[in-house]
């Protein structure tokens, strides 16, 4: 799903929200994942100019998850190690951050290249 602008990021929670629906996530897992996505997509839109959302079920062994991609052409991030700090912000805002959205999932990964972009990849499994 290609995010472009704000009113992108609706349709996008809400097609996170059906995938986990489907699986039989829990409202409160529903919750941590559709959060930690809004943050993920927002930032991609501020930092990296809008990019691509992959949304895909995935299972290991009995366990059913989602896992988001989040992939931009944006300027990268000079410092991962710094962004994903607690309470270091570029954007001035009190959002979560990368460190706030990567508590509220079961797994989270980042990769970034200064001058080619960033992906982040998180799973939320269904129980975890």
């Amino acid at each position: 799903m290609i995010i472009q602008k704000e009113q992108d990021v609706v349709p996008f929670r809400n097609r996170v929200k059906e995938y986990a629906v489907k699986i039989g996530m829990s409202l409160v897992n529903q919750t941590k994942l559709i959060t930690a996505a809004s943050e993920l997509v927002r930032n991609m839109l501020k930092y990296g100019n809008g990019g691509n959302t992959v949304i895909e079920v995935v299972s290991k062994g009995r366990e059913n998850g989602i896992r988001l991609s989040f992939i931009d052409k944006g300027p990268g991030i000079k410092d991962v190690e710094l962004a994903m700090k607690d309470g270091y912000s570029t954007g001035r805002s009190l959002g979560l951050g990368l460190p706030g959205a990567k508590r509220l999932v079961s797994e989270f990964d980042i990769k970034s290249a200064v001058g080619k972009g960033t992906t982040v990849t998180i799973i939320k499994w269904k129980n975890g």
